[in-house]
């Protein structure tokens, strides 16, 4: 029986840092080509063709079939070897640029793989000396690419210039290029000048920034495409909504990787969660068209009670303001945009601060799939423009995903309130409680994920950790280790889980609350905690976080990691039920007896309890809520559709006359509210 296989690795001395190496794999012809940076540790099989956008001249090998390739640096091979495809941790560092060294005891003398001998064997691939690890720090201090070394797979705009998507917007079934004032838009990626001076964020482009003018411009056109309830849209077959709905996310598909490299580059999402949040959100699209069809379905029968026959469906409200926020720019606003608009509602789409430009691709598939005025998008100052749609009284609802303090001036600037249906998702500051049973290995890896997921960037993260103080020190030293093993570095980076954060100034805020911890008798415990380079910022650990330090109460948004510890578990529920929200919280326990009176009190300060896992959203078909003022109204592929609606209904006596015109209308189809259609 052939050896386990041992990882590849090539070690390389005196290379510049930032350094592109031209780099392929090949199988007689060239099968991947692709330019790599050396200081990432990118394993090499994450450079395949599709995530790379490479040169391909021929067929990929099939799984178990051995292919003999090659490393290459800029065309002079460095090392032959043999590999198999089904096997694809071969090879744990890619080639950097100079000082070769091969270790020939380890790796053999003729640096052949031996044979397998089954399936279940891996192929033995020849060892070399791993090459030294970089120190993290310096890895932070050198982080930001050089302008020749940025992987034009990983490319925004061609030729590494701008992308002029950010100017247009979406009025009245038009895409136009706005003529006012525009703001650029700043990449959270710096881009260093070839000599290594510091470039400063890459401009990626302008946005328009429309005044209130023409923002009130986009509510006439959705007021004119209600048309008090008379417009095609509002009166349209649900059947028909559902055609043109399923026609636009076929169109949107098509913009997946530009959105995606949009996503990188602007918020610097890693490749792979821009990837998950596009497809995501085509998925609640599905999803949402399905639990329409569901709802029509049961929606078309008739009751008869007290001599009263009567159909019940649910109707739209008229037009609808959404408003998304810049950490799910897409997929955040589309939860509140779809639903609006499958239900029947024109809908205004007011852009976030970050994330504006992904929406560019977006426009001519909107304004192709439906009519003039139904959907309208734009981009400009929220105090502006939303404040000019609301005080301007022809909204029906709003959707708005954000702070409560913004969503408090909104909703008063409303004339009538009693007449806007409002869905919000707000503030958010989840626990974890750790219990002394917990299992720690469950508990460390899900409040890793939890806190730290986007940078810590979501309103379902966790935003402070309880652990009870007889494994308190033991728990933070593991978090901590977990914490400073996290993988950094640029968004297209593969692997890649701590990125830049798009918000100016960020690194500096959340280095306030660290010196504010500290002052209460925190400190930081991670090694690697609160080390800086322009955008980026390394998470923090703080232990142990008193009551009065800020960050105990406020809302971080970012990787920064408060720890408390507590001795009796009421004293976390008191914080829970004291703090001004009430969105969601983890609980880690094996002991159910301790868990199911915790249960019984969360379930009445928070919308959900996750046992033994972080605080999410998904899946999209639950509700999502929160109590105090952390929510208003509950989102959920079902609950939107709700929400954007409201239950209106035919009654008539049951008498023979009513009975035959009933009858009537359903046979001559002259209803599109009444009427007995099966969706299929």
């Amino acid at each position: 029986m052939a050896a386990r296989a041992q990882p590849i690795w090539l070690a390389a001395y005196d290379h510049a840092l930032g350094d592109a190496v031209r780099c392929q794999i090949c199988d007689g012809t060239t099968q991947v080509v692709y330019d790599w940076v050396p200081d990432r540790d990118i394993p090499a099989h994450q450079a395949t063709a599709e995530q790379c956008n490479v040169t391909d001249n021929g067929p990929a090998p099939r799984y178990s079939e051995p292919i003999r390739c090659h490393i290459c640096d800029n065309g002079q091979t460095v090392m032959p070897f043999t590999y198999q495809a089904f096997k694809w941790d071969v090879i744990a560092k890619l080639p950097q640029r100079a000082g070769w060294t091969l270790d020939r005891e380890r790796a053999g003398a003729n640096n052949q793989m031996m044979p397998s001998t089954s399936a279940s064997d891996v192929i033995v691939t020849p060892a070399i000396s791993p090459a030294p690890v970089a120190d993290p720090a310096a890895r932070i201090a050198a982080l930001f690419p050089r302008q020749g070394a940025v992987p034009p797979e990983a490319e925004f705009a061609r030729g590494g210039g701008v992308y002029d998507g950010g100017v247009r917007y979406l009025v009245g079934g038009e895409v136009r290029t706005w003529g006012g004032p525009t703001e650029p838009v700043h990449s959270v990626v710096c881009v260093d000048g070839d000599d290594g001076s510091d470039g400063g964020r890459r401009l990626m482009g302008p946005a328009a920034r429309l005044d209130a003018a023409a923002a009130l411009e986009c509510l006439g056109a959705a007021v004119r495409a209600w048309d008090r309830g008379c417009g095609p849209w509002p009166t349209m077959r649900v059947a028909e909504r559902i055609e043109r709905v399923i026609h636009f996310v076929k169109q949107m598909k098509r913009t997946r990787e530009e959105v995606v490299r949009l996503l990188m580059w602007e918020i610097g999402k890693t490749r792979a969660d821009a990837e998950k949040e596009f497809d995501r959100t085509v998925a609640y699209v599905y999803d949402t068209v399905e639990a329409l069809k569901d709802a029509d379905r049961q929606a078309s029968r008739f009751s008869t009670v007290s001599g009263i026959l009567a159909q019940i469906r649910r109707s739209p409200l008229g037009p609808a303001l959404c408003m998304g926020p810049f950490n799910y720019p897409v997929n955040e606003t589309f939860t509140t945009l779809i639903p609006a608009l499958i239900m029947g509602n024109p809908v205004v789409a007011k852009l976030p601060r970050f994330g504006v430009l992904c929406y560019g691709p977006l426009l001519a598939s909107f304004a192709e799939a439906f009519p003039p005025g139904v959907v309208n998008i734009f981009n400009g100052d929220g105090r502006e423009t939303a404040g000019a749609i609301v005080e301007a009284g022809d909204l029906a609802a709003l959707a708005f995903i954000g702070s409560s303090r913004v969503a408090d001036v909104l909703k008063r600037q409303h004339p009538r309130p009693n007449r806007l249906r409002c869905v919000l998702g707000l503030d958010a500051k989840n626990s974890a409680i750790v219990l002394p049973d917990a299992d720690l290995d469950v508990a460390v890896s899900e409040c890793v994920a939890g806190a730290l997921s986007f940078n810590g960037q979501r309103c379902t993260g966790l935003k402070l950790i309880f652990v009870h103080r007889s494994i308190a020190d033991h728990f933070v030293g593991r978090l901590a280790d977990a914490i400073d093993a996290l993988p950094f570095g640029m968004p297209w980076e593969r692997g890649v889980q701590l990125t830049p954060l798009p918000e100016p100034d960020k690194a500096t805020r959340l280095q306030r609350y660290c010196e504010d911890a500290a002052a209460h008798g925190a400190r930081v415990v991670n090694r690697l905690g609160g080390l800086t380079n322009r955008t980026f910022y390394f998470p923090s650990v703080l232990y142990p976080v008193s009551p009065a330090a800020a960050v105990y109460n406020e809302e971080q948004f970012g990787p920064v990691v408060p720890v408390t510890v507590f001795d009796d578990v009421a004293e976390a529920l008191d914080a829970i039920a004291r703090s001004p929200y009430g969105q969601q919280a983890s609980v880690f326990s094996r002991d159910p007896r301790a868990l199911g009176p915790l249960i019984d009190v969360l379930a009445n300060q928070v919308c959900r309890v996750n046992l033994n896992a972080q605080c999410q959203r998904g899946p999209d078909v639950y509700p999502f809520a929160g109590r105090k003022d952390s929510a208003e109204g509950t989102l959920g592929v079902s609950d939107a559709l709700r929400v954007f609606s409201i239950r209106s209904m035919v009654a008539a006596a049951m008498n023979d006359g009513n009975r035959e015109i009933v009858q009537g209308v359903l046979r001559e189809r002259t209803s599109a509210f009444l009427n007995t259609d099966y969706i299929f």
